[in-house]
């Protein structure tokens, strides 16, 4: 038997490795798939910039008005005039709550502020009033009544020291925008405002908002707005919490970053789609504040409604994760990245307009989008990724 020695090993050999590329190619899919899920940041929305790659490996390609042929994303169509926002509206809107708002006559002040400006939009704002503040509700009311709800929210309180332009007059001034671009925009799905008081003080304004449970019927899913006006653009100016599940995209504070739970990633999918459109959806025109790119958005995907990373628990949304609700935070990451937060010298000028206008861009998009979708936006049972 010895003359069968030699073709035998050489078939063992060709077994062993094919099974070895089989098994290599299953891990590398997976991991592959685990990585979209976890870390998402897509930088092909910065139009008109030259190639370039960080130093986090975040690669930065020049935009074209139509599609690549290696492009597998077809682009969305360009933005319509009238859902572009304003950075001159914006901006108007931080200036004139460029004061702290932390003692009672002050959140009235603020309170009296918003309940005027959406008035003149044409909706028709509520005061909820609970045992330490008051909350403002607004609704836009759905062409179906079956399509449910998106909420967009935002603090609209300081801490005493802080006249709070990014935290969180920025919010505040996004979702005035969100009333004025989609207010009289019929949509399936229900618009609702809220502006959220005493959330410097143990976000009691958004738990207050979450017992009422006529506020959780058919709810579809939540934004909440939290300092989404300050970039930084030198290295190492941003900074990551210990014991974070993802590879930093960059050392620089140039991102818009949205925090949601898994139980709902079509959420995240959602500000993901935003970036996906072409450098023609933008206004060219030469105008202060104009839109001429949106940042990169890394969302972060929190398993456990937070319970392993309780620096994701610090702002609105929290309250609506543990009710079982769809909800996502949008931030410029705070005092991970800013050194005015809760300071004094947290006003507007301190604010990036050209990162303020763009992220109030992508939350734009991505609101229309979401109240246009009929389909639910809760993750599938299956834990098992998906491929994208």
């Amino acid at each position: 038997m010895r003359y069968l020695k030699k073709p035998f090993w050489l078939v063992l050999l060709l077994l062993v490795t094919t099974v070895a590329v089989v098994v290599t190619s299953v891990f590398v899919k997976q991991h592959g798939e685990s990585v979209i899920y976890s870390i998402r940041v897509d930088n092909s929305l910065t139009a008109n910039q030259d190639a370039k790659t960080s130093k986090g490996n975040v690669k930065t390609t020049r935009g074209k008005d139509t599609q690549t042929e290696n492009s597998t994303t077809p682009l969305r169509p360009p933005i319509p005039a009238s859902l572009q926002v304003s950075g001159e509206q914006l901006f108007a809107h931080v200036q004139r709550l460029n004061f702290t708002r932390h003692t009672p006559a002050e959140r009235s002040r603020t309170r009296a502020y918003i309940t005027t400006e959406l008035k003149k939009l044409g909706w028709k704002p509520q005061l909820e009033k609970f045992e330490d503040g008051v909350n403002v509700f607004a609704e836009r009311p759905g062409t179906d009544k079956n399509a449910g709800a998106i909420l967009v929210g935002a603090h609209y309180d300081t801490v005493y020291i802080s006249p709070g332009a990014d935290d969180n007059a920025s919010g505040v001034a996004v979702m005035l925008e969100i009333a004025r671009l989609l207010g009289s925009r019929p949509t399936p799905k229900t618009l609702q405002l809220a502006f959220f008081d005493k959330e410097e003080a143990g976000l009691l304004g958004s738990k207050a908002f979450v017992t009422n449970k006529k506020h959780l019927e058919n709810l579809q899913g939540v934004i909440v707005l939290d300092m989404v006006g300050y970039a930084c653009h030198t290295s190492g100016c941003q900074k990551y919490p210990t014991g974070l599940p993802v590879t930093p995209p960059s050392d620089q504070g140039d991102f818009l970053a949205v925090v949601g739970d898994t139980e709902h990633l079509p959420l995240l999918h959602a500000f993901q789609n935003s970036q996906k459109l072409p450098p023609i959806s933008f206004n060219k025109e030469s105008t202060k504040g104009t839109i001429e790119s949106m940042p990169p958005v890394l969302t972060l995907p929190i398993p456990l409604k937070g319970l392993l990373t309780p620096d994701t628990l610090r702002s609105d949304h929290a309250p609506f994760w543990y009710q079982g609700v769809g909800a996502v935070l949008v931030t410029d990451t705070a005092n991970l990245r800013t050194p005015h937060y809760h300071q004094p010298s947290d006003v507007p000028a301190t604010l990036d307009r050209k990162f303020f206008t763009g992220a109030a861009q992508v939350v734009v998009n991505t609101t229309s989008v979401l109240l246009e979708n009929s389909d639910a936006l809760g993750s599938p049972p299956s834990t098992s990724s998906e491929s994208s």
